[in-house]
């Protein structure tokens, strides 16, 4: 049995009357609707299906991250469920992948799916990735992978899966397979009620400092800094991130480049007191120092919870 678990998104959207179907509305489509669209039903084994959100997935928060893996905890739970289908927006999809595959443990398949066209698109693509994600999630080997994503008949691991295109139906990728993914689950006994807030901060050319500022007084306990390059620190941050460590503040420095930004290289994280994001992407990297915050890490302890995360 696989259990189907539906939060909205473009999968379930429909074309805007209002705004003369130049745009569409995520997340309008119950559950049962979409099950009903999805070809050669006789293909896929059983299912049942469980109406949790109907969001936007921009507008996805960190408190509905919870309610989805409290979902998701429930479904596995269940000794008749083989595996779990999420359907999900696409612009947040691979944090959302990400925030479960650290937060479950290795056991049963567990995969992301969505659609980068509205449900009554003459075209829609909905229908086809959700008969790719169940059947993946009825595959034996899909077992041990952490959290898995379908998009557009492919398959990739949370780790490494992003959407690196903003349209078309190939809007996401990764550098690898899907059967080169591993279950991380680093936090897969942690029970949050409620997760801390991180920022995220953009390095471009002029960037203010005050920006730093701005988010420890609204109370950001953590910051990751999405800087160019090789996580190149500007200058003119050094006296505000230094006055937000003195805060108790975590700091991560990251880039908005690909590639891996290591300890030490390029900037004395040591002495700073600063954490790197190795090759995670800066909205990943925000999820594994959150999720490390709220766990009561900090030093020595969150700087490994950190490098087991992101290499």
């Amino acid at each position: 049995m696989i259990h189907l678990l539906a939060t909205g998104g473009t999968i379930a959207g429909e074309a805007d009357p209002e705004a003369g179907h130049g745009r569409y509305r995520a997340g309008v489509r119950p559950v049962e609707a979409l099950v009903a669209a999805m070809p050669g039903p006789a293909n896929a084994g059983p299912l049942t299906a469980r109406q949790i959100l109907a969001l936007d997935s921009k507008d996805m928060t960190p408190a509905d991250w919870l309610a989805i893996l409290a979902a998701t905890r429930t479904a596995v739970a269940d000794p008749s469920c083989d595996g779990v289908v999420i359907l999900h927006g696409t612009d947040t999809l691979e944090e959302t992948a990400w925030f479960l595959h650290l937060m479950l443990p290795a056991s049963k398949p567990v995969v992301l799916t969505g659609a980068m066209r509205p449900a009554d698109h003459p075209t829609a693509d909905g229908p086809a990735n959700l008969l790719a994600a169940v059947r993946l999630a009825e595959r034996p080997e899909a077992r041990g992978k952490g959290v898995l994503v379908v998009m557009n008949g492919t398959a990739f691991g949370a780790r490494r899966v992003v959407k690196a295109r903003c349209s078309g139906l190939d809007a996401f990728e990764s550098p690898e397979p899907w059967q080169a993914a591993r279950a991380d689950g680093h936090f897969a006994g942690l029970a949050a009620t409620e997760l801390p807030r991180v920022d995220i901060l953009p390095g471009y050319a002029g960037a203010p400092a005050d920006l730093i500022d701005a988010s420890v007084g609204s109370g950001a306990r953590g910051l990751v800094l999405a800087l160019c390059g090789n996580g190149s620190v500007p200058t003119a941050w050094l006296p505000a991130l230094r006055a937000a460590r003195r805060h108790g503040v975590a700091i991560v420095r990251g880039s908005r480049a690909a590639g891996r930004v290591a300890p030490d290289t390029n900037a004395d994280d040591s002495g700073e007191g600063w954490f790197t994001a190795g090759d995670l992407p800066p909205p990943k990297a925000r999820i594994a120092l959150m999720l490390g915050l709220a766990a009561g890490l900090s030093g020595d302890s969150l700087r490994s919870a950190l490098l087991a995360c992101g290499g």
